[in-house]
């Protein structure tokens, strides 16, 4: 069996759970971080905790990441999403971008 290894930081984040704390998020996130999910851009920890809190409120997932792959300072980790949502289970990309040992920006799509 293949074990995937993601950076310490990126299996952190597929780690935390649904509701976590702003102490948990900061723990990831750079303070000025970007999370584009769904076409919105979601900026500072505070806004990706209420987006996160939203998202799992209107439709509750898990994500497992399949693979990674760093281009350009990118890492790229499509995770197979499973939810109440349609079409699900679907893959989704989860661009992270680092800085500084946390995430500075993250797209999913």
């Amino acid at each position: 069996m293949n074990v995937l290894r993601l950076p310490e930081l990126v299996a952190t984040y597929f780690a935390l759970p649904s509701a976590a704390d702003l102490t948990s998020l900061e723990a990831v996130f750079a303070d000025d971080a970007v999370v584009r999910d769904e076409r919105h851009e979601h900026r500072g920890v505070a806004a990706i905790q209420a987006w996160r809190a939203d998202t799992m409120a209107r439709t509750p997932f898990t994500a497992r990441p399949l693979s990674a792959e760093e281009k350009q300072g990118v890492l790229a980790v499509p995770a197979e999403v499973t939810g109440s949502f349609p079409g699900s289970p679907l893959v989704l990309v989860h661009r992270f971008t680092v800085r500084d040992g946390r995430v500075a920006r993250l797209e999913i799509g």
